[in-house]
């Protein structure tokens, strides 16, 4: 089986920019999902890079709906004091204690189960 070509990092950041936005209100997913939902599994810490740089983009990019595979708020550093990532995500009903997300299993939202993969 031959691999996949890597992405063009334009194509790498708009793919994580498209399936983040797809992330609903209330529910989290993880950097190492959102990577395999676009074919990149592996690249966990290249999609955090790039969303660390998604605070400006129009549309929005949900950055604070994207946590590590145990539900840690890793990126947390990266959002602004007046926005922090823990204030965003229980402004959205998103229970959080001690930098966690509680409940992470039940709120993750794989992109792979949930969207319909071509």
């Amino acid at each position: 089986m031959a691999a996949m070509p890597k992405p063009s990092s334009d194509q790498f950041r708009n793919d994580v920019f498209a399936i983040t936005r797809l992330i609903p209100a209330g529910r989290v997913s993880s950097y190492g999902s959102i990577a395999a939902s676009i074919g990149a599994k592996g690249a966990a810490r290249r999609v955090g890079w790039v969303l660390n740089g998604s605070f400006e983009a129009v549309p929005p990019v949900p950055a604070h709906r994207v946590v590590n595979r145990m539900g840690l708020l890793t990126g947390w550093m990266h959002f602004s004091a007046n926005m922090p990532m823990e204030e965003l995500l229980r402004a959205e009903g998103v229970e959080v204690r001690e930098n966690r997300v509680v409940n992470f299993e039940k709120l993750h939202w794989d992109p792979m189960v949930e969207c319909e993969m071509e």
